[in-house]
Order: C-alpha cells, then sequence, then structure tokens
C-alpha cells in the first residue's frame, strides 16, 4: 500500500478492534472502498492479525497513536 488514510486514535480505553473498525467504517463512507489493510504502531500489534475483517500488520514507521489504513496493491 502506497497510499492510505491515516487515522488518528489516541483512546486508550478501545481496544485494537474497535479503532480498526472506526477507522474502517470511515474509510469506506470518505472512499467508497472496502480497507483490507492497516498498518499500527507495534505497541498495538506486535504481530500480524486481523480486526474487524481488515488485516493488521506492525509497522515502526507508524506513530503511536496512528493507524495507516487502506488497500492493498495488486502485485
Amino acid at each position: 500500500m502506497n497510499i492510505g488514510m491515516l487515522w488518528q486514535d489516541n483512546d486508550e480505553k478501545q481496544d485494537l478492534e474497535a479503532k480498526v473498525a472506526r477507522a474502517a467504517d470511515h474509510y469506506r463512507r470518505k472512499f467508497g472502498q472496502q480497507p483490507d489493510i492497516c498498518f499500527v504502531h507495534p505497541s498495538l500489534a506486535s504481530e500480524p492479525t486481523t480486526k474487524a475483517g481488515v488485516a493488521v500488520r506492525p509497522s515502526r514507521t507508524v506513530m503511536r497513536g496512528l493507524l495507516w489504513i487502506g488497500v492493498k496493491e495488486n502485485e
């Protein structure tokens, strides 16, 4: 994914599932497409997982409190 949407979510009371679901819902409303990948700081997910139907991958390049969500590129 080269292009995506940065979503800020500093709510420490919400779990990762809720954060990804909110970001995915906003992405769908804004771009009319279901996101399928989300990069997060390793403090949120230390291993690849799936939350709210979106593949979640840890990345040190994403700052804490941010989610980088979008659609995978065709290879």
